[in-house]
């Protein structure tokens, strides 16, 4: 019995997401052999940018399939181009111009890849757009570095062919190409020079922000097989995200948030897993169903002012930029492990 929304259509971008994944560890690799490969101070610290850009970069993508919500590998085909690729790159038999080139490609590749995805949300469903939303200014980025790349291989190219640097005028396109860019890519949540990835508020209220588009999706339907998947989707998400906060989050803030409100943030999460077996257990054809779900979106919303009101004031109060990011950091490990547990499906509603 179908009871979340891990249909196809969601399973292949799940598979693209860790595909684009593989492709942004082999950029980190590469970014790395360069920075022992090149010569000039100036293409170094340009690289040495994009390296910062894309570690941190990295963790957004790791964010965004941890919020998606399905683990799937990457596909056998890029499999066997990064392998293929990361040999070439290990070896002698490509000049520092040709590999940079190659880099430049893979870049291009990671670009229509992050591109393809977020199309491909708009008509999976606004769940998944919510999900995938951070992969954005990430394919932003990469377009911008990109364009840089494409100045710095003729700078290299002309090196290479000549023996002699090229004019200043091509350098200065590279520059041209930083300041196109910088508006387009300046979140907040890949931009800050100091920070490496999202902090623990920003991947909380992504979680809040998709179940409540859940919810809406739910209530608005009138056909018992999708409001099954959506509540099966709910149940999953929601049995994610309550026990990551218990086994990292939690913990953390209870001895600078206060051990009543902690524990009340405690206790409304039991009280809403007690309710979504109460509902797993009724039919989505019934009416009653929609009344107990809005009674536990009411619930979750109290838990949701809760967090992002006081225990988020709590924790920008009391943890630095980089405890935050690591509480993030550890909050999306335990929820991937927690994911996959729970598996592909959730047993939901019960279809009469």
């Amino acid at each position: 019995m179908v009871s979340t929304l891990d249909d196809t259509k969601r399973n292949a971008i799940a598979t693209k997401l860790a595909s684009i994944k593989l492709v942004q560890q082999l950029l980190i690799e590469n970014e790395e052999l360069f920075l022992r490969e090149a010569t000039d101070s100036e293409i170094s610290d340009r690289i040495r940018d994009f390296l910062e850009d894309d570690r941190k970069n990295l963790g957004i993508i790791e964010t965004v399939i941890v919020q998606y919500g399905i683990q799937q590998e990457p596909k056998k085909t890029v499999q066997e181009m990064v392998d293929k690729v990361r040999q070439l790159m290990q070896g002698s038999e490509l000049s520092f111009y040709e590999k940079v080139s190659q880099h430049e490609l893979l870049k291009h590749q990671q670009v229509l890849s992050g591109l393809l995805v977020h199309k491909a949300a708009q008509k999976v469903g606004a769940d998944v757009m919510a999900a995938i939303g951070p992969i954005n200014p990430v394919n932003f980025e990469n377009r911008a570095h990109q364009e840089q790349l494409k100045g710095i291989l003729e700078i290299l190219g002309v090196r290479e062919l000549t023996g002699q640097d090229a004019d200043q005028g091509i350098w200065a396109r590279v520059q041209d190409a930083i300041a196109a860019f910088s508006g387009a890519v300046g979140s907040a949540v890949t931009q800050s020079t100091d920070k490496q990835d999202m902090n623990i508020q920003d991947v909380i209220r992504l979680d809040h922000n998709k179940v409540n588009i859940l919810f809406t999706e739910l209530l608005q339907s009138n056909d018992s097989q999708k409001i099954q998947e959506y509540f099966g989707q709910i149940y999953k998400d929601l049995t994610a995200h309550a026990e990551a906060e218990e086994e990292v989050v939690y913990p953390r803030v209870r001895s600078f948030y206060g051990e009543g409100d902690t524990q009340e943030l405690y206790d409304e999460q039991a009280e809403m897993k007690r309710l979504l077996d109460q509902i797993k257990a009724i039919s989505p054809s019934i009416p009653e169903f929609k009344d107990r779900i809005r009674n536990l979106m009411d619930i979750v919303g109290d838990h949701i002012r809760q967090e992002e009101s006081t225990m988020f004031a709590a924790i920008r109060n009391n943890l630095n930029t980089q405890q935050s990011e690591q509480l993030a950091t550890e909050f999306k490990a335990a929820k991937a492990k927690i994911q996959q547990k729970l598996g592909g499906t959730v047993t939901g509603a019960n279809v009469s």
